[in-house]
């Protein structure tokens, strides 16, 4: 059964974030990919130069109104990433809402993209839509602990209070909700970060399920850009192969991440030479020379099941 993902998103002529970070992964996956370039510019903000467009709201809408009369506005799921703009932001809800009404079975993957480490990178005003209008229609969502206590209005200080932002989070919308990076320590030291997971099950009977887990991920000394569109994009792939089984999902994600920033980091400081930071150009990640890992990731990195409760 061939499988349609509409993924809004930055495309970069050169290098990989937004569609180019998600796009060829799902395909290697057999998705078959349907890209709306929120922006296109000749390379990530992370350089020293950058030059390109903006799509507006409108140019949105006029993309979406083709693909709807040529009667091909059929998808199984809708995955979005960064945006910095209200009116662009309510009008993928729109685009949301009506897909779902033809596909009552369609899942919204969201990054809610907002900010990290206590700072916002995004106006302020977009925060309230994230929290009125788009959480609402997600069915995953991948925020990280900020963006997390952002939506929720709760901090998170310890393993205790992410289980319960979490839970906040299903009740606001999303059956599937991953903190793809805390500030929590990891048993394992201060190499390694600490990602979340929680899963609400529905059964057809009606009674429910749930699953916690927790994971502790290797630290990279190095900035990488579009790591968190491939996550979001990976974890769609994963979701769909297990649907009920967040652990194995989150399992195959991480590990794929961690092969392919391993192997960008390498790549990076042998351009750079020794005892040079590499520069924005050579951390680029390695997504096509990671294919094999994208299709069948060794597992690096074990998930640990905080809880399982049905009901």
């Amino acid at each position: 059964m061939e499988c349609r993902v509409l993924s809004i998103q930055s495309h970069v002529v050169r290098g990989y974030v937004g569609n180019k970070s998600a796009t060829f992964p799902l395909q290697v996956l057999g998705f078959e990919v349907d890209s709306i370039n929120s922006v296109q510019f000749s390379n990530h903000t992370g350089y020293a130069h950058w030059k390109g467009q903006v799509l507006t709201a409108e140019e949105l809408h006029v993309l979406y109104e083709g693909i709807k009369l040529n009667k091909v506005n059929h998808y199984d799921y809708i995955l979005t990433g960064y945006s910095r703009d209200i009116s662009f932001l309510e009008m993928v809800v729109d685009i949301i809402l009506e897909l779902k009404k033809a596909n009552p079975s369609l899942v919204y993957v969201c990054d809610p993209v907002m900010g990290d480490q206590g700072a916002m990178y995004v106006p302020e005003s977009l925060l309230p839509i994230y929290r009125d209008k788009v959480v609402p229609v997600s069915d995953i969502l991948t925020p990280n602990q900020f963006e997390a206590e952002l939506l929720t209005g709760r901090k998170i200080n310890t393993e205790e209070d992410a289980l319960e932002v979490m839970d906040m989070l299903h009740k606001m919308g999303p059956e599937t909700v991953v903190l793809t990076s805390t500030d929590l320590p990891s048993k394992l030291g201060d190499h390694f970060l600490v990602a979340l997971g929680s899963q609400k099950i529905v059964r057809p009977d009606g009674t429910n399920s749930s699953q916690k887990i927790c994971m502790d991920i290797p630290k990279v000394d190095a900035v990488f850009v579009g790591t968190g569109d491939l996550f979001a994009a990976m974890l769609l792939a994963w979701t769909h192969h297990h649907p009920n089984d967040l652990k194995a999902a989150c399992e195959k994600t991480v590990s794929l991440m961690h092969h392919v920033i391993k192997r960008t980091i390498t790549y990076a400081n042998e351009l750079a030479g020794p005892g040079k930071r590499p520069s924005p150009a050579q951390l680029e990640l390695r997504l096509v020379q990671s294919k094999a890992d994208i299709e069948n990731p060794a597992i690096v990195v074990e998930a640990k099941v905080l809880q399982k409760s049905s009901q």
